[in-house]
């Protein structure tokens, strides 16, 4: 078999396939493994060696599948560190918080709306709890059929969301999607707040790696993979896929051609797209158009400082910002990150990044000097502190789902027998999200291969397809959802 990219949704299938016996190749265009979840070695201005990342990601305790991968090479999962909170700040300094909350639903959501400064008793019973009903009733693909076709910003209007409140909470999970609530799917946010509210008990609070992505996630992971036999080759490009040789399928790079029995396709959205260009005999045309149809998320800019000074200690290691100019969080890596503390430590700074979505591009030569700015009104102590360097990254390669784009979104399996997709901006009908959804299809798409054999597949989990409001009991964790071929 051979799985082409080696971002989390291929790492999830090679190592499906691998652990079942299957000879596996995995190609990952990059020179390192992780994807858009990547890290790799950085050199500063100064001669230090740092890491250098696409920016935070919230490893949040919902995503079962992820992190039954990395328990395939730490089973404590050591590697991953609690976040105590996540502060939301907005511009008048009114904070939201997530420490404390119960962990039972509702009232895990309700005591979170009731201690916002943004939203009090009066604001609940405001509510329209009919227009409300799809957030507490949630499953999929049934959320979609009711709600994709709304913007989540004229969802939170109808059922009558105070606007502050809409403004610091759900704008900054929506961003969380690289889009402004106004071009989101209002299906996408209900099954949102389904995931880490009314679904689970695990709440909104997370971990983080401990070190930078590639050492402490990935080569492990790449390891793992060798000693089961797999040929795990970075620096190598798919350049398109055709019907036919010795087996199935032949997958050609520039410098060879592989035979495989199956494909699994684990591309960003316009890496599929760009493949499929080249292999114009793949598939029907319907879901080639399908394919094609996929649009990418506005840009995002990812901005790290490494600062000669410390932020204040009581600095949380994230904040989530709101009407703040186009700062959408900031992150104090020394909080967390092995390498960042460790350069902290040697110089007595900080290493902070800040992340702006849905950015302009024609505003890339000062959007820089602008979120700079905004964290010194943020954070005041970083206004006199020297920059010893900065790296700043545009990246535009994030699936975008907009009202109404649910069902043309191409599902795992395709109308090629032993060609399947895998990735974030993949269609799978279970309660998942961003990595979650990556690693899910990962393991979905590997298991459809595996049926073909007669192998047995990988068990999937998820936080129940179904509302949780009735019984108003902690649900069990994780709750065990079976998908084709099971």
């Amino acid at each position: 078999m051979t799985v082409v990219g080696g971002g989390i949704a291929g790492l999830s299938a090679a190592t499906a396939l691998a652990e079942r016996g299957v000879t596996v190749t995995l190609l990952e265009c990059q020179p390192y493994l992780g994807g858009r979840v990547a890290s790799w070695p950085q050199e500063l201005r100064d001669g230090s060696a740092v890491s250098m990342s696409r920016g935070f990601h919230a490893f949040f305790r919902q995503y079962y599948n992820l992190r039954q991968l990395l328990r395939r090479t730490d089973p404590e999962l050591r590697r991953l560190v609690a976040v105590p909170d996540y502060p939301l700040v907005d511009a008048e300094g009114r904070t939201d918080t997530f420490r404390g909350l119960p962990t039972t639903p509702p009232w895990n959501a309700v005591l979170f709306a009731l201690r916002s400064p943004t939203f009090g008793l009066r604001d609940l019973l405001r509510l329209n709890a009919r227009a409300a009903l799809p957030l507490a009733t949630v499953s999929v693909p049934d959320i979609y059929r009711r709600l994709d076709s709304v913007t989540a910003d004229d969802f939170l209007e109808a059922i009558n969301f105070p606007p502050a409140a809409r403004h610091l909470a759900f704008e900054v999970f929506s961003r969380s999607f690289f889009a402004p609530p106004s071009q989101l799917s209002a299906a996408e946010m209900a099954l949102m707040f389904h995931l880490y509210f009314l679904g689970s008990s695990e709440g909104l609070l997370f971990d983080v790696p401990d070190a930078a992505f590639g050492p402490a996630l990935w080569e492990p992971l790449g390891r793992y993979l060798d000693d089961l036999g797999a040929d795990v080759a970075t620096s190598a490009r798919a350049d398109a896929v055709e019907l036919g040789g010795p087996r199935r399928f032949r997958v050609h790079m520039p410098d060879r051609t592989i035979d495989a029995d199956g494909v699994v396709l684990a591309a960003d959205p316009r890496g599929l797209q760009h493949l499929l260009q080249r292999s114009p005999e793949l598939g029907l045309p319907e879901w080639r158009e399908q394919v094609a149809s996929q649009r990418n998320a506005p840009p995002f800019l990812v901005h790290r400082l490494w600062l000669d000074r410390p932020v204040d200690a009581a600095r949380p290691a994230f904040l989530g910002t709101a009407g703040r100019g186009e700062l959408d969080n900031v992150s104090v890596l020394e909080r967390y990150e092995a390498e960042a503390r460790r350069w902290a430590a040697a110089g007595g700074g900080s290493v902070v990044e800040l992340h702006a979505y849905s950015a302009d591009p024609d505003q890339a030569g000062t959007l820089a000097t602008r979120l700079e700015s905004q964290l010194h009104r943020v954070y005041p102590e970083t206004a006199d502190a020297k920059t010893v360097d900065t790296v700043s990254l545009w990246n535009d390669d994030c699936p975008w789902f907009t009202p109404g784009s649910f069902t043309g979104r191409p599902p795992v399996r395709t109308p090629v027998d032993g060609l399947v997709l895998a990735g974030d901006g993949i269609r799978i009908d279970l309660p998942v999200a961003l990595m979650e959804r990556a690693a899910t299809t990962g393991f979905h798409a590997a298991n459809l291969l595996l049926s073909n054999f007669g192998q047995p597949g990988h068990e999937l989990y998820s936080v129940p397809n179904r509302p949780r409001i009735r019984g108003l009991h902690r649900p069990r964790q994780p709750e065990r959802q079976r998908c084709e071929p099971f």
